[in-house]
Order: C-alpha cells, then structure tokens, then sequence
C-alpha cells in the first residue's frame, strides 16, 4: 500500500506517520511506501521500512496536486489545514488553504479517475467547527450545519465535496469530524482553542498557563492517540456500511473547563491546578459560546471508531505519550 499523508508535518502527521512506522499494516494490507507533503519539510518517521518521500509543498498552488495524483497513492489522508484563529484573522488564506487546496486535490483525482479509472480512498480530516450555536445536547448525528466561522464554513463546503465527489464514483471518501484535540503536545498554536489545551500541559510540566474563557463552558474533545486510531480506523474500514453520508462526528467526552481543571488535579495534584491564570478574553469567549458541547457519535460509534471516556484518560494519554508515563 502507498498512503499520501498531506499535512504531515503537523502534529496529527507526524503521530500518524510514527504509528505506521510502529505498526505498517492496514487491514490486509502492508504499507510499503509513504508519500509525506507539507508546507514545511515533514520527517521521515524513524525505522519505516519502506520508501518515503518527503517534500515541502503547497497544496493550494496550483498543478502541485496533479503531482501527487501522478503517483497514485492507494490512499490519500487529507490533514492539510489553517486553524480556526488564524483563518478567522486572514480571510483570503483560510479560504486558499482550507478550500482551494481541497477542491484541487479532489480536481485531480477526478481527472485522473477519468483517465484511466483510479480511485484512491480519501480519508478527509474535517472539524466539529461545522456546527455553530444554537445547539442541542448532545448533538445527534443529522444535526444540520451552521457555522459561524470561515473555518468551519470552509470545512463544511469540503464535506460537500467529498461526498459529491465519491458519489460520483471518482474516489472513495469518508470525511471524519474530529472532536478538539487535547492535550496537544508542543508549543502553542493559532488556534482558538488551544487554551484547552494549554491549561492542562503548562501545568504538568511546572508553568503557568492562562485560562480566557469561563469554567462553566463546555466542549467535546479527544486526544491525539484517538485521532491518529481514527484516521487508521477510516483507512480500513468497509465504507458500504457507512452508506451516502460520508462525513462522521468523532466520538470523545464532553466536558466543562472546570471539569477538565478537576480532572487535572485529580491526576497532578493542587499544586498543578494553582499554575492556572484567569485573564478572560472577551473575543474568545464570545467565539467558544457557539461550539459543540457534546455529541451522541451513534453512528461512528457503531462504525467501530473509539475515543476515552473521561478527561482522566485524556490526561493520562498525554503523560504517557509526551511525559514518558511521569510528571515533571
């Protein structure tokens, strides 16, 4: 199997391109061959055995994604994305890297399809940020799309896309929502909802981190370790049982950020929880009001997709993957 890892470089492509390096086979398949695309030069993940090829790319500049298409990745993972705060500051740029960049990829895959009849599946990393407020919870699976972002809109227009496209027959898409990641490993990024995040990992490394929003707001999240066994699961998974709706709410937990406060000082202790500052933001919490609380995921659920069930797990998962398994 040859897999194409569009975005690799972030932080969801280098865990899933380690996991395959980990573990290289997918269902019945052995993966022998790595494309790895990003706008920065992505890693080879260390003992693949197979052949990998690493480039520093553009998907939204034109001709780039009939380059891929040429090689005829057997499957193609989509991760390629601006977050959401970046994309809501810059306009033009949301829209050229979340949906240009799509509609090219999808583009070349149709024209290829015509040609010669390829057919690659498309595993699409789309965002629960296609929802918008007012909201019910939790969430049921046909809830129908408001977003009140550019990244959330753009989203949306590609779930579009996607299942036009694979009911058209040029590609075998699923399109998978992907709940907040958290705890996310590293340095800050732009997005909005990186505080999630940053509460919890500053902390249980000894630092102070900064909490804008109120504690009684709500939101669905999962980690890392869950996303990269997502996009795993979307690899193999026989998409005649998913049917003509392609696109799929993640399963993950609901939680308040005074529950995910709990949760971190049920795991590290006082100590942990007193490095939190309160500097409320009112720009970001007017935005997080309208996201997600919560979702039922029935569908994904019985699809076979598996996230944590307590925010325990999502900080255990964190100290195990990043910490090696101790606290600071």
């Amino acid at each position: 199997m040859h897999i194409a890892i569009i975005g690799a470089a972030g932080m969801v492509g280098r865990k899933l391109t380690e996991s395959l390096a980990r573990g290289p086979v997918l269902g019945e398949h052995n993966v022998d061959r790595l494309t790895l695309w990003d706008v920065v030069p992505p890693e080879a993940p260390a003992g693949f055995q197979g052949q990998v090829d690493c480039q520093a790319v553009d998907l939204s500049e034109p001709g780039q994604a009939e380059t891929l298409v040429a090689a005829r990745p057997d499957l193609i993972v989509h991760l390629a994305a601006i977050v959401s705060g970046e994309a809501e500051l810059d306009f033009d740029k949301g829209y050229r890297i979340n949906l240009d960049g799509t509609r090219y990829l999808f583009d070349a895959i149709r024209v290829q399809s015509a040609a010669d009849g390829y057919k690659p599946r498309v595993v699409f990393a789309s965002s629960i940020a296609v929802y918008g407020a007012p909201l019910p919870y939790p969430i049921p699976d046909d809830f129908h799309h408001t977003p009140l972002t550019s990244y959330g809109t753009q989203k949306a227009i590609s779930e579009l896309l996607l299942s036009d496209y694979t009911r058209r027959g040029f590609f075998d898409g699923i399109g998978i929502r992907l709940p907040t990641l958290c705890v996310r490993p590293g340095k800050p990024n732009k997005a909005a909802s990186g505080f999630f995040s940053s509460i919890l990992r500053e902390p249980l490394v000894g630092q102070e981190a900064v909490l804008p929003v109120p504690e009684d707001v709500r939101h669905w999240h999962a980690s890392p370790r869950s996303a990269v066994g997502f996009l795993r699961h979307a690899a193999t998974l026989d998409l005649q049982h998913v049917g003509p709706r392609r696109n799929l709410n993640m399963p993950g937990v609901s939680a308040t950020v005074g529950e995910q406060i709990e949760a971190l000082r049920r795991v590290a202790g006082d100590k942990a929880v007193a490095l939190i500052r309160r500097e409320p933001d009112a720009m970001i919490t007017q935005m997080v009001q309208g996201w997600a609380p919560g979702f039922a995921a029935t569908r994904a659920r019985e699809l076979g997709f598996t996230a944590e069930s307590s925010f325990d797990e999502i900080i255990r998962a964190h100290i195990d993957d990043e910490l090696g398994g101790k606290l600071g």
